[in-house]
């Protein structure tokens, strides 16, 4: 098929790519000209293992091209997938869909009847038929429309685009969804299930898959809170609940907390979309949830200041700031924001990340940024490991024992075998365990 993907940042460029090794001839169109050129160039403007060299084998193969607009050429594709960003509108806790209709309106005054136009997407529910009006607008016609949300997961994003767990599709016309299983046909053949739904059902997949899993970690993160207050260990308690079939140890894991671009955002939109509907009390829930979230990052900081004592000129080391590993994205990672906030309180806070540490901002400008790992531990009073990367979860602790001064790491992801740090002399701090360190 001849497809259109409208919008390269993480989700575009990723699903572009998979539509190219599916076979498909994909122009991918994106405003930022300068993005443009790197993708042409086959250089990913983000981390994402495995994309980059995707890419470039897509490029070699001639399945794919990208260009700043719509031409005669994309015009006359036959999907045209909308990938653009959906985020949180400052200061309020809405999505921003202004990025959509404007993509959408672009696409309207281009669009052939016969075309379909798919939206990916997380929009707050009812944005697909206020989209359909819009465009008819513009186009003079009832545009064909299905939503199919995505479920990527940033450092296995091209696998989850090439293998989901689930095709979602939803429309008022099943000859709709007949064209865009088309699209997906491979993946299909592979015994990936279809689930055709509405439109508003699509809409809300995405948003609530997501709010289940932020429910989930807090709810540990929750127990945590418990297990501090009466000496319990709430890693050994979510290993126990999690054998339970019916609850499952997946995202069952206490620590700092999730961030990044699509949690965090997603239940504030969702919480703002049912107020506007008119059953806020559905989502109440999903406020405490939040804050349950938040509440971690300064957990963190308040073990912090019990070890240190006034933090104000004390060497502390960030291992990690990425707000996951295999990824560089810093939006609203909680690693990031407790560096700053013991930063803020006068602490010398030096953050390590094996490929995030580019994307710091003005913003971040107190931090010390530190490229080399040795470096970067020398001669800190207090180690914190932020972010799960293979890096810090498999240093040697002997080895990182013979730095002077340094004797005390916050492992605020409960990764780290706390034995073998122990007797490397090791006084071993994390978040909802009751460790005794002697």
């Amino acid at each position: 098929m001849k497809i259109s993907v409208i919008g390269l940042g993480y989700l575009g460029t990723t699903h572009a790519v998979a539509m190219a090794q599916l076979g498909h001839n994909v122009i991918g169109i994106e405003p930022d000209s300068s993005r443009v050129q790197a993708l042409k160039a086959g250089n990913l403007p983000f981390f994402e293992p495995g994309l980059e060299d995707a890419l470039r084998q897509a490029i070699s193969s001639g399945k794919i091209s990208f260009q700043s607009h719509h031409d005669d050429l994309s015009a006359a594709s036959d999907i045209h997938f909308i990938c653009v960003g959906t985020p949180q509108i400052s200061g309020q806790q809405s999505a921003d869909t202004s990025y959509v209709f404007a993509a959408a309106g672009q696409l309207a005054a281009v669009l052939k009847p016969s075309s379909l136009v798919v939206g990916k997407s997380t929009v707050p529910v009812g944005t697909a038929r206020h989209l359909i009006t819009k465009m008819q607008e513009v186009s003079g016609f009832v545009p064909r429309l299905c939503w199919n949300p995505e479920f990527l997961r940033e450092g296995t994003a091209l696998a989850d685009s090439m293998l989901p767990d689930r095709i979602v599709i939803g429309s008022d016309d099943p000859e709709y969804n007949q064209a865009l299983k088309g699209c997906y046909q491979t993946m299909i053949d592979q015994g990936i299930p279809v689930l055709e739904l509405d439109l508003e059902t699509a809409e809300l997949v995405k948003v609530s898959a997501n709010a289940f899993l932020a429910t989930k970690i807090s709810f540990i993160n929750a127990m945590a809170e418990i297990a501090e207050a009466s000496g319990a260990d709430a890693v050994r308690l979510a290993e126990a609940i999690g054998l339970d079939n019916r609850i499952g140890k997946s995202f069952l894991r206490t620590g700092i907390g999730f961030g990044g671009g699509c949690l965090p955002k997603d239940i504030r939109g969702f919480i703002a979309r049912a107020d506007e509907l008119g059953v806020g009390d559905s989502l109440a829930f999903l406020k405490e949830v939040d804050q349950i979230n938040l509440r971690r990052r300064q957990r963190i900081v308040w073990l912090a200041t019990e070890e240190l004592g006034d933090i104000k000129n004390k060497k502390i080391t960030m291992l990690g700031i990425s707000f996951k590993p295999d990824s560089d994205d810093l939006r609203d990672s909680p690693a990031l924001e407790i560096a700053l906030r013991l930063q803020a309180l006068g602490g010398v806070v030096t953050v390590h990340d094996p490929v995030a540490l580019e994307n710091l901002d003005k913003k971040s400008s107190g931090l010390i940024s530190e490229a080399d790992l040795s470096t970067a531990v020398k001669d800190a009073d207090l180690m914190i490991l932020g972010t799960e990367w293979a890096d810090y979860k498999n240093l040697d602790p002997e080895a990182v024992s013979s730095l002077p001064r340094i004797k005390t790491i916050i492992d605020g992801r409960n990764v780290l075998n706390v034995d073998s740090w122990q007797i490397a002399g090791w006084r071993i701090i994390a978040p909802g365990r009751n460790i005794v360190n002697v």
